[in-house]
């Protein structure tokens, strides 16, 4: 068995930038799991980020994207809006430039044991760590209403993140449920894969074609990284002030450049409606029916409903002895400013985090904070200062 003073579980960007923090602080670390597996697999081709350059993953501000560009001899302007694929490129540089520790292998189990954590493999290899970071990412939290799937006959509907290969619906009828940005590129994507029409039907008015503002959420970010406890001590109302502002530019807006993609005869939207039932015709076609009384023939229904944190879906800790004893509030990780959870030494980051940092950690923004964070907390425990 080996033993390794952290086990970063999740080679995602919040993985990856916890590993280059673990590796400028001088800890022994391992991170175990897929390079960006999640982007690879359950992201469509052709997709472009809502980030922007500074939203590189170096901690220590060396291994940017502006420097991953000057590689290539190209500006910021050059590759603004990031493809998702320059994004894993960047990704993978940034792994080989810092020679950052991985193992593509998943943890099946992981358990509590003595002061520390011990991790089973899928090869079958034990591995024993003093502290665990859990950078797992949105893949166990697929979210889809019950109450609208009950709806739907079984196979003939997916969430977002499993069905990112359009190419089989070439000349099928798409119905997309849901309003952000996810289902707007999701159906520019798919009628440029040649689907014969796309709706789209969510419940809100059309978002604004129109670039958000991230710069308050840049400062607030930064802010954090100095008082990490301001957002949780806020009061509920500023919370959801917060929280309702970051969501009118991260959820209510949409892009501009997908304005365009979207004006074709063979996309339909469906503002203020829901879905309210389904026949499945003789022919196999699903026959729709909307709140509003609309009727559609379609034969495929996408999903692009978000995610619901919920760390009893994650198998991993499912699987061990962590769940009885971890605490949580509505379905998330209770953390403290460090990011460390009730067990010693276990530590969240990514979506799990944003019921106590704010929405900020659903996206890439918060991934570098996250890792100076959290490397404070590893490193008082290593020296034996709590």
């Amino acid at each position: 068995m080996r033993s390794v003073e952290l086990l970063i579980v999740g080679a995602g960007p919040f993985g990856l930038s916890m590993a280059a923090q673990a590796q400028a602080d001088g800890v022994d670390y391992l991170v175990v799991g897929k390079p960006m597996a999640f982007w690879r697999s359950h992201m469509p081709a052709g997709m472009l980020l809502r980030s922007a350059c500074d939203w590189h993953l170096d901690p220590t501000g060396i291994h940017t994207i502006e420097a991953f560009t000057a590689t290539r001899n190209q500006t910021p302007a050059d590759v603004e809006p990031l493809s998702l694929d320059f994004y894993l490129d960047y990704a993978r540089w940034f792994q080989e430039q810092k020679n950052l520790k991985i193992e593509p292998a998943l943890v099946e189990r992981l358990d509590r044991s003595g002061d520390g954590f011990l991790a089973q493999m899928e090869n079958g290899e034990t591995i024993g760590a003093a502290n665990v970071v859990l950078a797992l990412g949105f893949g166990n939290f697929a979210h889809i209403p019950e109450n609208l799937a009950a709806l739907l006959p079984p196979g003939r509907y997916a969430h977002s993140k499993d069905l990112v290969d359009f190419a089989p619906l070439a000349g099928k009828r798409v119905l997309i449920i849901g309003g952000r940005q996810s289902a707007f590129e999701s159906a520019a994507l798919l009628r440029e894969a040649g689907a014969a029409h796309v709706h789209i039907c969510y419940r809100h008015p059309t978002p604004r074609f129109e670039p958000s503002d991230w710069g308050r959420a840049n400062r607030i970010v930064a802010g954090l990284a100095d008082n990490p406890t301001w957002f949780r001590d806020l009061s509920d109302e500023e919370k959801a002030d917060i929280n309702h502002w970051f969501w009118t530019e991260g959820r209510l807006k949409l892009e501009p450049w997908l304005c365009p993609r979207l004006d074709h005869p063979e996309i339909s939207l469906w503002p203020e409606s829901q879905l309210a039932g389904c026949v499945e015709s003789a022919d196999g076609a699903l026959e729709i029916r909307l709140d509003s009384g609309a009727e559609l023939a379609v034969d495929q229904v996408l999903f692009a409903t978000g995610y619901k944190v919920e760390m009893g879906r994650v198998p991993l800790l499912a699987a061990g002895n962590l769940l009885t004893e971890l605490a949580t509030a509505n379905g998330y990780p209770c953390l403290n400013e460090q990011m460390q959870t009730n067990i010693p030494g276990l530590f969240v980051t990514s979506i799990p985090a944003v019921q106590d940092f704010g929405l900020f950690f659903g996206f890439t923004i918060s991934a570098r904070l996250s890792a100076q964070l959290m490397g404070r907390g590893i490193q008082q425990r290593l020296s034996g200062n709590i």
